[in-house]
């Protein structure tokens, strides 16, 4: 049998039909008989039919029908030697991307002015980015610090499901395309289940990706198949050597083979190159060029200022002088329509398969017509991708925040969407996520700024909602008795330390904890214990238990009580570049001894950035926290 299937014609492997006759003959050797089909494209006489391009789309059909495994398509990777890979020949696309343009009834349906999704400028948004995670498999200098990144706990990115929920009310408000982001996105395992969840969302009419083009080689054809309908590819060079001193990793071939593999799929791979000045605007003309036998559309994007990437005026290399050396090499590049709100503006050399476009985000921006929003790795929702300001979804679900709220929650930020961002000069010095983390950070370095929704434009029912948001926020905690209202203020309403003498003595306990988020490098560091300033974890201990015994004198209204017990714990999270801080303070007295636990974290958290700091600064301290408390009359309460 196997001499048999070693001996496959070139006419089988075309023909399915003939094919399925064939496997049938084996019964249950029918796996066998789909591998030894897999494996003879590699074969000598299979590699002469692939010359030809519609034998090409031929066997590629026959394999997916044979194999009914989409990992199929990483055997795609090895027609590169067949000249599967080439361009040259305008082969009829196996699939047909979705247009990128809206319907026009989509469009009247979501421009009412009563549209959540429609801010006080009269921008009707229905085009949603969602980031899926948050690492990345390349460290590109424009977008990355040379440092790298706190990565955060897995709990504080969206699951799957949060994805998906919230994917669905946005398009139920108007969104008509969403575009997966990252960090880059086809690192996640779900990526091809994520695809096919959104595109089963009714009305919603696009879903595409942004990627650095490394995974694409072995998953495009899956997520095509589950209904990726447009592809971006980031790529700043067309020099191998250049592409590893931008990313700080290899894989540039990787990266045009996977483009190559887009058109043949029937894509028109959209290309965003990053230009900087004296660093890859020699390369100009050479992408331009790429576009004469590869239908894609090379989109040139001014450098942009993001925290961390050491933006400087002199690095831009604006619109107008890339036009300009574009034009003194071809006097006839024709300008084309664009729409209403793209975001490129397109051109392109006449006679060529494929066009360019250049992204002005700085010197020439597009503010008036944008339609994007943005939703983080972290469930934050951005308007504007310059804008530091943002509100957390996220915390919103995870409070058990209904649908109706969610939607208000949504409606006010983006009602609060400015005409414009402010501007070149301002933006450099504004602090804002690294490029990666939009993308996601944790909040406490780039904070949500939720007074977003407390404005004089909102009125008493959107306070209402927020209301109901923080108390649903507080149903995370069990307390066994609670009573309301504020103990340190008087009937005046001024500061007052409160009374507790008539209050009976009982043992007290509290505990805190905080995290301290450092770069791979400190982590290390305090590893080896190689630290200028010493053993950080020791110290930071030891002046957590200072602080709790010296509370009162750091805190106004907090009472001067008898410690009994204080133990401070610093361990090392090497894997997350964390460290994890948790204090537990006990007294015999008349009042509680949560600030003094509080107290001990915050110094020890604090201690750590001070130790750390001559390294670098982008340490992170979040998520100082109670978890528990014992005793007194309020009872008992847990974190949970």
């Amino acid at each position: 049998m196997v001499q048999t299937l070693n001996s496959l014609s070139m006419e089988k492997l075309i023909n399915p039909g003939k094919h399925q006759l064939c496997a049938a003959k084996f019964g249950e050797d029918q796996t066998l008989y789909r591998a030894k089909i897999l494996e003879a494209t590699n074969m000598s006489l299979v590699q002469g039919f692939l010359r030809t391009p519609d034998l090409c789309n031929k066997v590629i059909s026959s394999l997916f029908v044979m194999t009914n495994n989409a990992k199929a398509c990483t055997n795609l990777k090895h027609f590169n030697s067949c000249c599967f890979f080439t361009t040259s020949t305008n082969v009829k696309p196996v699939h047909q991307p979705i247009s990128e343009k809206l319907g026009q009834a989509a469009t009247s349906e979501i421009t009412s002015a009563a549209s959540p999704l429609t801010d006080k400028h009269g921008r009707a948004h229905t085009y949603l980015r969602i980031s899926l995670t948050e690492r990345c498999n390349l460290r590109c200098k424009y977008c990355m610090p040379a440092g790298g990144v706190p990565l955060q706990n897995k709990s504080n990115l969206l699951t799957t499901d949060e994805i998906y929920y919230l994917a669905r009310i946005f398009v139920e408000q108007g969104i008509r395309k969403i575009r997966l982001t990252g960090g880059e996105p086809t690192i996640r395992t779900d990526i091809v289940d994520i695809i096919a969840k959104l595109k089963a969302i009714s009305q919603l009419e696009n879903v595409g990706i942004t990627t650095n083009g490394l995974m694409l080689t072995r998953l495009l054809v899956s997520m095509q198949r589950a209904g990726l309908d447009a592809l971006n590819i980031s790529l700043d060079t067309l020099k191998p050597q250049r592409f590893q001193e931008i990313t700080r990793r290899k894989g540039w071939e990787r990266v045009i083979a996977g483009i190559d593999l887009a058109i043949q799929l029937g894509y028109k791979p959209k290309i965003n190159c990053v230009l900087m000045r004296d660093f890859n605007d020699d390369e100009i003309c050479d992408f331009v060029e790429f576009t004469k036998e590869r239908n894609v559309d090379v989109r040139f994007i001014e450098y942009m200022p993001f925290s961390g990437n050491k933006w400087q005026t002199e690095k831009l290399m604006s619109f107008r002088d890339t036009l300009k050396i574009i034009k003194s090499h071809w006097a006839d590049l024709e300008a084309l329509q664009n729409g209403l709100n793209d975001t490129s503006k397109a051109y392109k050399v006449p006679h060529y398969k494929g066009q360019i476009g250049f992204i002005t985000s700085m010197t020439e921006h597009f503010c008036g017509t944008c339609n994007r929003l943005r939703l983080t790795a972290d469930g934050n929702l951005k308007v504007c991708l310059f804008g530091n300001k943002e509100f957390s979804l996220r915390d919103a679900i995870r409070a058990n925040c209904s649908r109706d709220d969610l939607v208000t929650l949504i409606g006010a930020a983006v009602k609060r969407k400015k005409k414009q961002h402010a501007g070149m000069l301002n933006l450099s010095q504004m602090e804002n996520r690294p490029m990666i983390l939009i993308g996601t950070l944790n909040k406490t370095h780039y904070p949500t700024n939720t007074s977003l929704l407390i404005s004089d434009s909102i009125n008493t029912s959107m306070i209402a909602h927020l209301s109901l948001l923080r108390s649903k926020q507080f149903s995370k905690f069990y307390c066994t008795n609670s009573k309301q209202g504020l103990t340190h203020v008087d009937n005046d309403g001024k500061a007052s330390m409160v009374d507790v003498s008539h209050k009976p003595i009982t043992v007290r306990e509290a505990e805190a904890t905080a995290n301290v988020h450092v770069t791979p490098k400190i982590a290390d560091l305090i590893r080896s214990n190689n630290l200028k300033k010493g053993d950080v974890l020791s110290v930071a201990q030891l002046a957590g238990i200072l602080a709790a015994k010296k509370t009162s004198d750091l805190i106004p209204l907090c009472h001067n009580i008898g410690i009994t017990s204080v133990n401070v714990e610093a361990i090392l999270d090497s894997d997350n570049h964390l460290i994890k801080l948790k204090s537990k303070v006990r007294c015999c007295g008349q009042t509680g001894v949560e600030m003094e636990a509080l107290t001990a974290v915050t110094i020890a958290a604090l201690t750590v950035y001070d130790m750390c700091k001559s390294v670098t600064h982008n340490i992170v301290i979040s998520d100082i926290r109670l978890t528990a408390k014992s005793g007194g009359e309020r009872g008992s309460f847990k974190c949970i």
